[in-house]
């Protein structure tokens, strides 16, 4: 087992785009204030400068080189990074990160959380190989993002990760949010799980482009890479259900009476408002919805929107929609799943309330439904 690196220092910086370039003498590397992206998150400026020479070979490699001919084996301690942030001791970094109930933003979180994962995927697919032409890594989705407690912005926390799973062109990496809280113990220090999956793509021709191999050495290693085959073998299971479902060859005999019972029931309010009951609203009165021109400071390496700035955005306008709901600060409980479809430059999304219980603060959900391309 490889030993693992210590964790990647997160500092509040403000680089600015004028600095000299450090290394005068080449004339080819730029500023790293001024690779793409740099702009929104400390995250990335600490791991871009903790690995510029891996990314320098993915941002600068010539895509006329030869694909990678031969897949290496690598181990989830290979790809393993992990970065600290000091809140207890940065106040400009706390302040970045911090809500109006002092707790962390956990939108921008996401945000780091795809950046981090960005660079395990690069770790765990270079060859090491500077003549042959790098991988283009997309986010491809999120599974399952679950935050067990709160986050509290005055304590430091730690964001660590690595490759868990690899299938021939795809990988999903396990990562972790890690805070020692009053009266916890270190096994106890877990506050947030999520799985990223990227693709791989080749950068000259845009197919789908072969990964280095995964080989689990713990135990838990070997039991992760089990579960996330069998999450996998689901994933393809379902699109095929929802394929199926969309070509009319499946009906939804299970769910036909919920649907018309809660149809009727939105009926009444279209029709006879006066009888409706008081206790219910529409959905689509809850609805809000933000658009916006994704800017150059929002691009990741390949030059495209960044999928951790789409969860930042996303996130926030579903909890200002349940917050509008409930007039009251809504308690975020799990992302369920994310999905990356197409590159995107103008936004539209939207949120709405499509689901709510007695207890609203415990099974309150935001969806952002609507993307233009």
């Amino acid at each position: 087992m490889e030993p693992e690196s210590p964790p990647i220092p997160v500092v509040s910086t403000f680089s600015s785009p004028f600095e000299k370039s450090p290394n005068p003498k080449s004339s080819l590397r730029k500023p790293l204030s001024l690779w793409p992206g740099m702009y929104h998150s400390p995250v990335t400026d600490a791991l871009w400068e903790a690995r510029s020479s891996i990314f320098e070979r993915f941002l600068y490699g010539s895509k006329d080189g030869p694909p990678q001919a031969q897949l290496l084996t690598r181990t989830p301690s290979h790809s393993r990074v992990s970065i600290a942030y000091n809140f207890s001791s940065d106040y400009i970094l706390r302040e970045q990160y911090r809500d109006p109930w002092n707790e962390v933003r956990v939108g921008k979180l996401l945000e780091d959380l795809d950046a981090l994962a960005g660079t395990i995927a690069v770790k765990h697919c270079s060859d090491d190989d500077s003549t042959t032409r790098p991988v283009m890594l997309v986010t491809a989705s999120v599974d399952k993002i679950v935050l067990k407690k709160p986050i509290l912005v005055d304590k430091d926390l730690e964001i660590s990760g690595a490759v868990a799973w690899v299938g021939r062109s795809s990988l999903q990496i396990q990562m972790e949010i890690t805070q020692l809280q009053e009266q916890s113990i270190p096994s106890d220090s877990v506050v947030l799980t999520a799985t990223f999956t990227f693709v791989a793509r080749d950068s000259k021709t845009g197919k789908s482009a072969p990964v280095n191999r995964l080989l689990p050495e713990t135990d838990h290693e070997k039991k992760l890479f089990e579960e996330r085959e069998e999450r996998d073998k689901l994933r393809k299971r379902k699109r095929d259900d929802q394929m199926e479902l969309e070509r009319g060859g499946r009906k939804l005999h299970d769910d036909v009476g919920c649907l018309k019972r809660l149809l009727a029931e939105g009926r009444v309010f279209c029709d006879l408002p006066a009888l409706a009951d008081r206790d219910s609203i529409l959905i689509r009165d809850t609805r809000l919805e933000n658009s916006l021109v994704c800017q150059p400071q929002q691009r990741n390496p390949h030059g495209r929107i960044f999928g951790g700035f789409l969860m930042l955005r996303a996130f926030e306008l579903a909890f200002s929609t349940a917050y509008a709901f409930v007039g009251q600060m809504p308690c975020f409980l799990e992302v369920d799943h994310v999905d990356f479809l197409k590159p995107v430059s103008c936004l539209l999304l939207t949120a709405s309330i499509i689901h709510a219980s007695i207890n609203v603060f415990s099974v309150l959900y935001g969806k952002c439904v609507e993307l233009l391309y």
